[in-house]
């Protein structure tokens, strides 16, 4: 078995398009209406599958307001920090912190427009 996807929940579709595809870079792989709600994905790496899930309801529509508990749950990997962090900024993502080096590599905190906040990691060599 392997992972090959998971869903994002989003407020709206049209505006996680922009941001994702339009803004990130990230190939829209799907876009298909299904009546009250649309099939979209996108393939942000090779072989991996993001279905962006509009959030229906009350509950769905709270859980965007702190999506994982407040907590960075999605990690993007990059070979130019600088480079993607300007991308992401110009796309509309928010950097919560300057950029840190560990040992790792360099990283910073940033929330997209629809509050999931991610790892921008630049691996060490």
């Amino acid at each position: 078995m392997r992972l090959s996807g998971f869903s994002i929940l989003v407020p709206d579709y049209d505006a996680a398009i922009a941001f994702y595809c339009d803004g990130l870079g990230f190939p829209l792989l799907e876009d298909m209406d299904q009546g009250r709600k649309r099939w979209v994905t996108i393939a942000p790496a090779p072989g991996l599958r993001v279905v962006l899930a509009r959030a229906e309801g009350a509950a769905q529509l709270a859980a965007l307001q702190t999506p994982m508990g407040g907590r960075v749950w999605l990690f993007l990997q990059t070979e130019d920090f600088a480079r993607d962090a300007a991308r992401i900024t110009k796309a509309g993502g928010l950097f919560e912190e300057s950029p840190r080096h560990e040992p790792y590599g360099t990283v910073a905190v940033w929330r997209d427009p629809f509050g999931h906040r991610w790892d921008l990691i630049q691996p060490a060599e």
